[in-house]
């Protein structure tokens, strides 16, 4: 077994290893930029060895002999000079080193024959210039021979022991003794060239694992490890290369952001993990919709795709190619223990015509996503010149924000809230105006929003509700006032902290005061909602669910927090007389807030129709244009007594 293992082990010595093609390519490189200069040392010492024996030796000896061999080591030395920079397959790789491995042996017994017939002919001189040339050719050629140990080997072996054979022959003391010394030299030669023989496989092994490494390290970076489609980064990679390239030849392409509706819904019901199994068959079945060499798929985060479509089309043929994507996501998908159905939205901006450069490409498809989520879901929005008119005036409502004098521009306008029965006048809600000094007056539904994208609302809420409260105080102690939160101010703790520090310190009784919000504010974070509710309420304030029906607030919200009254939005109401859905859905709300004991406050009332409906599905108060339209605080004195006067009256 011992000499078995010991002749494969010295057959591996003999072999090029042809099962590890990357450490053959590296041999060959490593290998190719020497070979060139082993045959013009080969070329140069054997004619100076040669030009000794010129005169000695016989004519085709010392002269066509040399030169046969030179005419073949001049094509070698072309054939690896011209392949030197070559990056070969591995199998043309290890045909040119096993092609080395045949070749060595014969050349190298061709220039030590030769050598040694010259040996002969010489005088002294010449005959050491015979042992020089074999000894240091050899070592030369030994160390431009070590990236394939088996040649280096095979030319030291042949060289060197005809070398080592024929001066130890020569009975002479100073060819004997340079006969030995070749034996040592041989013998450190070899372990060196096998030496650095190992270090170098171990290096070329050592570079393809840090290669490996890095190519699974690109593929986590890029690769969405959920679905296995490309990730944010790869999508941002992508579109920034295909945004240069197109912009450098003019050359029109789209983004689309798809968002799946529904799928908080399937997460809430069913849980994460499958919301991770829906994810991954929608990431599949994207795939497969998008096999076109021109769509380039990925996944942003959460529920979000993001697909580039790297072709220019018409904006027909990019809204099929989105009206596909959602067709595509139609059909039920099939869970662990449950059959959803989702949908999808779309939002697609191009470029050049709707942005000049990739992050504002991005943005605008966002934006066309959001508005399309907005108002027509489950549809595709292509982004357009109405979209870029209406960024523009968001952006010059926030530019002129940031230059505003909020106590002076803003100011508080009150609106009435009626007992339906008899007509008192029972609350106001407090609507904020701002009169900019830049843009003139603008309209709470364009400045609301644009302070939350900010992080100023606060401040805003603070400075109103002040100027509520204060205006408040003069009014009859039976009237309250309602006072609208922003989503930002429930869910801040600081700014929630600001707005009771303010309540506390007014001198306005909190329990004439209901403070107003969405559903949206509720979902954000439920439980710290929860906590900022029961401290208002603790304080006496009363609470309203605001737009109620319009949101995404269960039931359980309902219960879960201390609310007091619920507003019906005035959505329900626009067409109650002859919309049979709203007056259901109407019908349906002010029969749950009597069975939860909670008081309700129907918006848009605008016509007597209105109000005569409204009293026959027994809504108690209701609020809207049929009783006032919003008032400055100095007119609520005057419209309270007409007011009273015209009740009293009728």
């Amino acid at each position: 077994m011992r000499l078995s293992s010991w002749m494969s082990s010295l057959r591996n010595y003999w072999r090029v290893d042809h099962e590890r093609p990357q450490l053959v390519i590296a041999q060959y490189q490593a290998f190719s930029t020497k070979m060139p200069m082993m045959y013009l040392i080969l070329i140069i010492n054997s004619w100076a060895l040669a030009y000794t024996y010129l005169d000695l030796a016989p004519l085709w000896l010392g002269l066509y002999f040399p030169a046969v061999l030179s005419v073949l080591c001049s094509v070698r030395l072309l054939f690896w000079w011209r392949n030197r920079h070559l990056v070969p397959t591995p199998v043309a790789a290890a045909q040119a080193l096993r092609r080395t491995n045949l070749l060595v042996a014969p050349i190298a017994l061709s220039f030590s024959l030769w050598s040694i017939m010259l040996f002969p002919y010489g005088n002294a001189y010449a005959q050491a210039h015979v042992a020089f040339y074999m000894g240091i050719t050899v070592i030369c050629c030994i160390f431009c021979l070590m990236y394939l140990r088996s040649a280096a080997l095979t030319g030291a072996l042949i060289v060197n022991g005809i070398f080592t054979v024929f001066f130890l022959s020569t009975h002479i003391p100073v060819f004997v003794a340079a006969a030995l010394n070749v034996v040592l030299v041989t013998i450190g030669m070899l372990v060196i060239v096998n030496s650095h023989y190992e270090d170098f496989t171990r290096l070329v092994e050592a570079q393809l694992r840090t290669a490996v490494l890095s190519d699974e390290n690109l593929q986590l970076a890029n690769v969405d490890s959920l679905t296995q489609i490309p990730n944010r980064r790869k999508f941002f990679a992508q579109l920034n290369e295909i945004c240069a390239r197109a912009h450098g030849a003019q050359q029109r392409f789209a983004v689309a952001i798809l968002d799946l509706d529904g799928f908080k819904a399937v997460n809430d019901l069913y849980g994460h993990s499958h919301g991770d199994r829906l994810l991954e068959q929608v990431g599949q079945r994207l795939l497969a919709a998008c096999r076109d060499p021109a769509l380039h798929l990925a996944r942003l985060g959460g529920d979000e795709f993001a697909l580039i479509i790297d072709r220019d089309l018409s904006d027909a043929a990019l809204q099929e190619i989105g009206q596909q994507l959602c067709h595509t996501l139609r059909p039920a998908f099939v869970l662990d223990k449950a059959v959803v159905q989702i949908a999808a939205s779309v939002g697609v901006a191009t470029f050049p015509d709707m942005a000049a450069d990739a992050a504002t490409l991005y943005e605008h498809a966002d934006y066309a996503l959001y508005q399309g989520k907005r108002e027509r879901r489950g549809t595709v929005t292509l982004f357009s010149e109405h979209d870029k008119a209406q960024i523009r005036r968001k952006s010059n409502i926030e530019q002129a924000l940031r230059l505003a004098d909020f106590e002076r521009e803003l100011s508080v306008f009150f609106q009435p809230i009626v007992r339906l029965g008899d007509g008192q006048v029972i609350a106001f809600e407090a609507l904020a105006r701002w009169h900019s000094t830049v843009k003139g007056a603008v309209s709470p539904v364009e400045f609301i929003p644009a302070a939350e994208r900010m992080g100023i609302i606060n401040q805003l809420s603070v400075i109103l509700l002040r100027k509520a409260l204060a205006a408040a105080a003069s009014w009859p102690a039976q009237i309250r006032l309602s006072f609208n939160l922003s989503a930002n101010d429930i869910n801040s703790s600081e700014g929630m902290a600001e707005i009771i520090k303010l309540i506390r310190e007014s001198g306005f009784c909190p329990s004439r005061l209901d403070l107003e919000i969405t559903e949206t504010a509720l979902l954000q974070d439920l439980e710290k909602t929860r906590q900022l509710i029961h401290s208002l309420r603790q304080l006496g304030c009363g609470i309203t669910l605001d737009d109620f029906g319009t949101g995404y607030a269960s039931l359980s919200h309902l219960h879960a927090l201390p609310l007091t009254r619920i507003k019906i939005d005035k959505s329900f109401v626009a067409d109650i007389g002859q919309d049979a859905v709203s007056l259901k859905i109407v019908k349906s709300l002010l029969a749950l807030t009597l069975d939860m004991d909670l008081a309700c406050v129907v918006e848009g009332l605008e016509t007597p129709q209105h109000l005569a409906v409204l009293r026959e599905l027994g809504a108690v108060y209701g609020q809207g244009y049929l009783y006032a339209r919003p008032m400055a605080a100095d007119d609520v004195a005057p419209w309270l007594a007409q007011r009273a006067a015209r009740v009293q009256a009728g």
